[in-house]
């Protein structure tokens, strides 16, 4: 199917410059005026618009390099890795958490994540127009970009606090409109736009079993009611996340681990929703998300950044399965029979990351998994155990341990369960990304960076900064976050 990209409408400089309303620009090469709808009057023309939101997804800003340095290699779970005088341009301040408002990285997610909203505007705005597609396409397509914009605002809620809600596409004559892009809403304010969206989504979307083969990695209901509970969790609604997580049906355990983070088990009985890598030319994976995390070296095949750190291999009970899926050791050999010599410069690489086929391509056929079973399992456990049923979560928790080839938690009551349950999050999800934003909604981040040797600065270091070059803009209209 032909990529749409569409023009970009990121809160740069020029707001209104080349604004989505006006065209789409396709294969790079032409432009077309959405003004001629009948060119995509039809079902192929009505994917088009939500085909080119999740290949937002493949991109270098949005999945790549600065993504995995902003919830990555900030964590306890990471550290910079590759060369020691290679800075990956700001991997060792985030690192470090010494980073400030002018961060390449915290500017290039917060940028990727309004394209990628505008996308989804641009889509909410035509699919209605085009009445040759099939009515129920249409809604289908419509609620698979709320759930898209659903997912870009959870990240930027989770990573920013508060940003502009930008709801629909700007017209550029409005002075309302142009305040819009720029004024900040409340971080309740942005978590309740999130749940409009999903529970939109989940009205229209199909179950993933009613998607053929070759749509298999489209949102479904399930992912909406999926990220519907982690929403609450971060709000700490406890009972919606139970509810909700009851409702995230026809899913199972996946019997091997390993298996997911291979190209034979992506999109499979576990997985709820991941971003698709494909690795083949023309059709393109995520732009260097395996080469930047490759090891490095003699024998290498990547840049070597976002390593294991010691901390994270020492969460791992003797036994567990994860921790040979998860970490490449230097010396070993991989599933495939590819040798990792002793020559590389790290002792330890992120295994989710790699692909087999095409380990030495920019783009290869590795995806990121970001809602699974394995976690809706451990969200509805943590709901329940906070809930003061703790009896019903303990066999949840234990369900995640006996797939990993553990024994049954020795947790008993509510705070050792819970304490149990958080360690299970960070040796399930490892590089996930969901160990940073973990550590600040539980209230673990200062200790466990101090125990991994980072300094984590209460009050200042739960968000990452609003680009400097946005908050100039905005005049007034969005502050920055505390301490930046």
């Amino acid at each position: 199917m032909k990529k749409i990209y569409i023009s970009m409408f990121a809160l740069s400089a020029l707001f209104f410059t080349g604004c989505a309303d006006d065209f789409l620009d396709v294969d790079q090469t032409e432009s077309i005026s959405t003004n001629d709808i009948e060119l995509f009057n039809n079902d192929a023309g009505a994917a088009t618009f939500v085909t080119s939101i999740y290949s937002k997804f493949l991109d270098w800003d949005m999945s790549s390099f600065g993504w995995i340095g902003l919830a990555s290699i900030t964590t306890d779970d990471a550290d910079k890795g590759s060369s020691p005088g290679d800075t990956g341009t700001d991997k060792d301040v985030l690192d470090a958490l010494t980073y400030n408002a002018s961060n390449p990285s915290a500017e290039s997610t917060f940028t990727a994540q309004y394209d990628g909203i505008n996308r989804c505007n641009q889509a909410l705005n035509i699919l209605p127009k085009l009445d040759k597609a099939s009515p129920a396409l249409r809604e289908r397509l419509m609620g698979e970009a709320k759930f898209l914009r659903a997912f870009m605002y959870f990240t930027l809620v989770k990573c920013y606090g508060g940003v502009p809600i930008v709801d629909h596409l700007a017209n550029p004559s409005s002075i309302e409109d142009k305040n819009m892009l720029l004024t900040q809403k409340t971080a309740a304010e942005v978590y309740a736009f999130i749940e409009k969206d999903l529970n939109e989504a989940i009205e229209v979307l199909p179950l993933k079993s009613a998607y053929s083969s070759d749509e298999k990695a489209r949102a479904s209901k399930g992912a909406a009611y999926a990220l519907l509970a982690k929403v609450n969790l971060y709000q700490k609604n406890w009972q919606k996340v139970i509810d909700n997580c009851n409702l995230v049906t026809g899913y199972s355990i996946d019997p091997s681990y390993a298996n997911m983070f291979r190209k034979a088990g992506e999109n499979g009985v576990e997985s709820i929703f991941e971003i698709n890598g494909v690795g083949t030319v023309p059709i393109k994976g995520i732009a260097g998300y395996s080469n930047t995390q490759g090891a490095r070296g003699t024998g290498g095949w990547g840049w070597g950044f976002n390593v294991p750190s010691q901390s994270l291999l020492n969460a791992y009970e003797a036994g567990d399965v994860r921790k040979d899926a998860t970490i490449i050791f230097r010396g070993t050999t991989l599933y495939d029979g590819r040798v990792v010599p002793s020559t590389v410069e790290n002792p330890m690489y992120n295994f989710k990351a790699y692909s087999s086929q095409f380990t030495d391509a920019w783009e290869t056929d590795a995806n990121i998994t970001y809602l699974r079973y394995a976690e809706v399992l451990l969200m509805k456990a943590e709901a329940l155990n906070e809930l003061g049923q703790t009896s019903e979560a303990i066999p949840l928790l234990n369900q995640i341990r006996h797939r990993a080839g553990l024994g049954d938690t020795p947790a008993t009551s509510q705070a050792a369960v819970r304490t149990a349950i958080w360690k299970e999050r960070r040796v399930e999800l490892a590089f996930e990304f969901d160990r940073f934003f973990d550590l600040v909604r539980t209230g673990q981040a200062k200790a466990a960076f101090a125990a991994d040797g980072k300094v984590f600065t209460e009050n200042k270091n739960e968000l990452f900064p609003i680009p400097a070059s946005f908050i100039i803009q905005a005049n007034g209209l969005t502050k920055q976050n505390p301490g930046y």
